[in-house]
């Protein structure tokens, strides 16, 4: 089956530049093309997209409120934000809104290919090291464990304060220590070799991980470990989980 995929972006020129390489690839077909945010959430819900590729600076409705539509009406839609090189001052807030991971503008086609088919399958978007170089940029915006209140769309990502440590406490030991080593931006290989696992035992726990934490992704894991402070910024290293 072929990946379904909606661009939106204002420029004309880079929409026509993605739909040449997609529509060259035998596994994707461009579903339609929207040059602000009320027109992909009308399209998103007439052609039900496995991929958005989202821009988020655009007239009317931006990129981050269609984001939250479009998840909110469509889970089963993924969202691939564009952003600049520079990392787009508002990409944070897009991945808090829903939105599964980023692709800087100038991404090569190769790399816009592999993420957009990543994706569609509910794996990671990028590599966990771009993601944290990502959350790291915008840490100084992240409220701290005891700014949570259980509103918002912190609380909504992270799930709040003390909602938090209630989903934390579902996991097991195992799988707190995965957790910790994928919001220290490592990959399934390395965190094997780091906790002396296998490759596919370390993805199960993965994906355990994301289901009792009710989280759509690998990359709504980190946001949520940078939110609930299981991780700091930079070089700080990781807070200690608590144990059940």
């Amino acid at each position: 089956m072929s990946i379904r995929v909606l661009l939106v972006d204002d420029q004309p020129l880079l929409r026509m530049g993605f739909r040449l390489v997609l529509q060259a690839q035998d596994d994707v077909v461009v579903v339609g093309e929207a040059g602000d945010g009320e027109e992909a959430i009308d399209l998103a819900v007439r052609t039900g997209p496995d991929v958005v590729l989202m821009d988020i600076r655009m007239p009317g409705i931006d990129g981050i409120e269609a984001t939250r539509r479009i998840v909110s009406s469509r889970p089963a839609s993924r969202v691939l934000i564009l952003t600049t090189f520079d990392l787009d001052e508002y990409t944070y807030a897009a991945l808090r809104a829903g939105a599964s991971g980023f692709l800087l503008k100038d991404v090569p086609p190769a790399d816009l290919l592999s993420a957009i088919r990543a994706v569609a399958t509910g794996d990671a978007v990028v590599a966990p090291s771009v993601t944290r170089r990502l959350l790291d940029a915008f840490a100084h915006r992240l409220p701290g464990p005891e700014d949570h209140s259980g509103s918002g769309d912190g609380a909504r990502a992270a799930g709040g304060g003390r909602q938090a440590d209630e989903r934390l406490g579902r996991l097991t030991e195992r799988e707190r220590d995965v957790l910790a080593q994928v919001a220290s931006g490592r990959s399934n290989s390395e965190i094997a070799a780091r906790l002396v696992l296998a490759e596919a035992t370390v993805k199960t726990h993965v994906g355990r991980i994301l289901s009792k934490l009710e989280l759509r992704d690998r990359v709504q894991a980190v946001v949520f470990a940078y939110e609930t402070g299981i991780v700091q910024p930079a070089s700080a290293p990781p807070r200690q989980l608590p144990t059940v």
